[in-house]
Order: C-alpha cells, then structure tokens, then sequence
C-alpha cells in the first residue's frame, strides 16, 4: 500500500501511520477495500422488501380498499346517479376478490427473497471515480527515494556578445578633439 498523500510504499497493510508524513492511513485502508464507498457506521434502515411482500401487502390494501370504495360507489351511483345498485355490489365483489387473488398470485408465484441493491440505470453510483479500485497498478506510484539528476544549464547566448552601452557612444564623442576655428 502507497501512502495517499506523498506516495511512499509502506512497509505492511496494516500500518496505522504513514512512516514519512504522518498520514492516518486505517481510514485510508478502509476507504479502498470499500471500493472508494465510505462505510456507514450503523446498516441502512430502510431494507427492501421482497416481492412476495410487497403483493400481499398490496393485496390486503385492495381488499381494505373495498371499505372505502363500495360506500363512494353506492352514493355517487345509486344515491346522485340513480343507478341500479347492482354496481354496488360489482364493485365490492370486484375489490375484494382482486385483493385475494393479488396475495395468492403473491404466495404462489414470487419470490420471498428481495433482490440485491442495484443502482438504477441512468444515475451514476455513489463512488468517487478517484477512489475506483484500478485491477493494472497499485493506488499511487511509489516514490522516488532518489532525485533526478540535474540537468546540465542551459547556456546564456547573451554572454557571447555583449551589447554596448548606452552611454559608451556618449562618451566618444566627448573625447574627440574638436578643431577649433577663430
């Protein structure tokens, strides 16, 4: 294992510090043998159920439903329409025997196991790309314990040509002998 912060190779996986700068390196461990995910302290309390739970908890909703719906149907019907009241009674025989057949279709036909967590389709996961477990190379390359030798300087072309001075010129001119005319 390579140290996070300054790549030095460390001597065991279960090293608690990093022997060169002092990095807590247990949350560093966790952290990739989590696979990049932060591990929670407590599980998750919201589990999810199976599908045989789910249908016979539909079930007995549809046949709760029937309370419900029979007393709206008898008087949006009957009493505001004026309908037959053979619709009241369809409708009570209808919620009622769809609730049982849902929780028998439930206990026959699916499973009692829930599937595993697995993210959506269209929403990235949860783990940071930088935390991904890499199959080819270790987390970090290890350290050079040694620099790279320097390289030669570049060499300064100024210095094969100096340019005159500004004042050079200036002071020339000053040292000419003028003729004198009178």
């Amino acid at each position: 294992m390579y140290c996070p912060q300054c790549g030095q190779q460390q001597v065991s996986d279960i090293t608690r510090f990093c022997s060169r700068c002092g990095f807590p390196l247990d949350g560093a461990a966790t952290i990739l043998a989590t696979g990049g995910a932060l591990p929670l302290p407590y599980p998750p309390a919201y589990q999810q159920m199976s599908p045989r739970s789910k249908g016979i908890r539909q079930g007995a909703l549809l046949m709760l439903s029937t309370l419900l719906i029979v007393p709206l149907v008898a008087i949006i019907a009957v009493g505001i329409l004026g309908l037959h009241g053979g619709i009241v009674g369809l409708a009570a025989v209808t919620c009622f025997l769809g609730g049982l057949l849902r929780i028998f279709y439930a206990l026959l036909m699916e499973d009692a196991v829930a599937p595993p967590n697995i993210p959506a389709p269209g929403y990235p996961e949860h783990v940071d790309p930088q935390f991904a477990r890499r199959t080819q190379s270790p987390s970090l390359p290890p350290a050079s314990v040694n620099p790279a030798a320097s390289w030669r300087p570049r060499p300064n072309t100024a210095e094969l040509y100096q340019p005159p001075s500004v004042t050079e010129n200036t002071t020339r001119l000053l040292d000419k002998d003028e003729p004198k005319t009178r």
